[in-house]
């Protein structure tokens, strides 16, 4: 196989971005920028997110079953950025971002122009990361939308021509 064209094809896969956030009931938190994201049913809705193998978000994921993910919208590279470091919590802020607790447990981003809370139903662990397959039990907006939602999103190429994932 060629693995400059094999790197390159993949790249070509387009990536919404998004902060997954997984909260343990003594407060263990974990958040951190994920794209590989899909919905893959609509009754009941799942949707399913590849998460690193060795990040704690995994680890909690697994633990507690819950997770959210806050869809980053356009203009939020700084936010998204910030959540390529480890997790910090101080008072009610993760990483600098003002959060509160939804339905599951999970921080929600305020910043954050939409959210969903997941039940975690099945896991994939293969390679160097696992498919959470999470049904979605809530659901919600933080701002008012015109136009195509999906048109919302921050998307990968808007990070700079040098920042990729995947491949």
């Amino acid at each position: 196989m060629d693995s400059a064209a094999k790197k390159t094809a993949l790249r070509m896969i387009p990536y919404g971005l998004y902060v997954l956030t997984a909260e343990s009931s003594d407060g263990r938190t974990a958040a951190a920028t994920v794209n590989w994201v899909t919905q893959t049913s609509f009754e009941p809705p799942m949707l399913v997110v590849g998460v690193k193998t060795d990040s704690g978000a995994h680890d909690l994921i697994k633990e507690t079953g819950f997770f959210a993910l806050n869809m980053l919208g356009k203009g939020q590279q700084g936010t998204c950025f910030g959540f390529f470091k480890p997790t910090v919590k101080e008072g009610d802020t993760l990483n600098g971002e003002k959060y509160r607790s939804g339905s599951n447990g999970c921080p929600l981003l305020e910043s954050a122009p939409a959210f969903v809370e997941c039940k975690l139903v099945e896991t994939v662990e293969k390679g160097d990361h696992s498919i959470f397959i999470g049904e979605v039990v809530d659901a919600g907006l933080n701002t008012e939308f015109e136009g195509r939602a999906d048109e919302s999103i921050l998307i990968m190429s808007e990070l700079g021509e040098k920042v990729f994932y995947g491949g």
